[in-house]
């Protein structure tokens, strides 16, 4: 099969700047956000960033399924992806646009906007993630399309998580984290424009008919062993990960001492994907793709537990730390989206039903809720620490509280996903037959 044009490839990369900005900058600044300027307590934070998320677990699904049944002259699913974009965008500005007193009121704006935005999240997500599946049919061709959308997300997160921390601290208060939230609702839909016109030429490769009702197709999804695995690996690791962006803010002003440091930490931790993805796409292409997700997670444990060490403000070592855990965290995302619509085609294939969006719908739905568990659990840790919202000083079992929770509690459960990875065995049937092809 013909490799997709570089200028597709690209175009649908772009699509990672609206995903990577509006799938980190909650995760790094609301919880500081409700803690710190609604002022409420670290667990009540943590719910309130859970439960808009854990509405997507029941709503991605169906974005999926109305995505697949979408006969749209213009393309299956890039019209609802536009339209998702810019609500997406108008609701992430919402969230931080709103009243911060009396604390409950503002804390149902928070949660009404975020709704809002994660809805409309849920159809930008769950169709672009299942495009993948349609335009190549590829087992390689997929990963490097992965790749370069890795690029541009990690490229996302690392201006966003940047920028966003800066620009509230430079007004500080509510009027910071509003101006911030304006400037990252433009990256949305520069993000969502990119996406659109990078893929107007796209021909869809997989025609497969919708059929049965949602119960049932979401029956056959769950039963799968290959959607089972590869689903319990990477929502771990999406909990792990969620854990240490939202503690990056505390280690840098309860540990380190200095709110700046939460900058420095973000750029070592995302600029090394710009770097290595090339290279974790190498290594995938040449071992599989589940070794190299094996791989980079191992890398991610011994970046993490390195986070340990920065107990006592040794910047050197947070940001060593920091580093190596890029490293891993590169190919986990890289590696797992490259699988995805593996699957997705498989079942296709396998079943002469169009379950692709359902599927990826199912896949994002768990992520979500792997990535709302996260600030939840996290703020569990907090709370058992002893911390105390809105205090500058905190105690010494606070702080170590902050460490672990973004050090060992994500590294341990990285390690579960090894186990649950380890029986995924899709990988090397299409590899298999992929050698098979070649040689005829």
């Amino acid at each position: 099969m013909a490799p997709l044009a570089p200028g597709l490839r690209r175009g649908y990369a772009l699509g990672g700047i609206a995903t990577g900005t509006y799938g980190t900058v909650p995760g790094l600044l609301l919880m500081p956000y409700l803690t710190e300027v609604v002022g409420i307590q670290a667990a009540v934070a943590g719910l309130v960033v859970f439960l808009p998320k854990a509405w997507d677990f029941v709503l991605n699904p169906l974005a999926g399924r109305v995505s697949d049944r979408s006969t749209n002259p213009r393309g299956r699913r890039r019209p609802i992806i536009a339209r998702a974009g810019v609500v997406m965008a108008a609701g992430f500005v919402a969230i931080f646009a709103g009243p911060t007193a009396p604390a409950g009121v503002a804390t149902a704006w928070v949660v009404v906007a975020f709704l809002a935005a994660a809805t409309a999240y849920a159809f930008f997500q769950v169709p672009y993630l299942a495009m993948s599946a349609e335009i190549t049919e590829d087992y390689a061709e997929r990963t490097r399309l992965m790749m370069w959308r890795v690029v541009v997300i990690s490229g996302a997160i690392m201006v966003a998580g940047a920028t966003a921390p800066l620009l509230v601290e430079a007004r500080g208060g509510a009027q910071g984290y509003r101006i911030m939230a304006v400037v990252m609702g433009v990256l949305i839909l520069a993000g969502t424009w990119g996406l659109w016109h990078g893929t107007r030429g796209a021909t869809l490769t997989r025609h497969e008919a919708t059929s049965g009702t949602l119960r049932e197709q979401l029956g056959v999804v769950v039963r799968s062993p290959h959607a089972r695995t590869l689903l319990t690996a990477f929502v771990l690791q999406a909990v792990a990960m969620t854990m240490v962006l939202a503690g990056i803010s505390y280690t840098a002003r309860h540990v380190m001492g200095d709110p700046a440091v939460a900058t420095y930490a973000f750029v070592a931790f995302v600029a090394p994907a710009i770097v290595v993805s090339p290279l974790w796409e190498k290594f995938g292409l040449r071992w599989g793709k589940k070794a190299g997700f094996a791989t980079t997670s191992v890398v991610l444990v011994l970046g993490l537990l390195t986070l340990v060490a920065a107990r006592g403000g040794s910047l050197a070592v947070l940001l060593t730390g920091s580093a190596v855990v890029g490293v891993g965290y590169a190919g986990s995302q890289l590696f797992p989206l490259a699988m995805l619509p593996d699957l997705a085609a498989f079942d296709a294939a396998e079943s002469g039903q169009n379950r692709i969006g359902l599927l990826t719908g199912t896949w994002s739905a768990f992520e979500l809720l792997g990535f709302a568990l996260g600030p939840a659990v996290y703020g569990v840790v907090l709370t058992l620490g002893g911390y105390v919202s809105g205090a500058d000083g905190q105690s010494a079992s606070a702080q170590l509280a902050i460490l672990a929770g973004i050090s060992v509690v994500p590294a341990a459960l990285v390690l579960l996903s090894l186990v649950a990875l380890s029986r995924y065995r899709l990988d090397r049937l299409l590899r298999e037959e992929g050698a098979e092809r070649a040689l005829r």
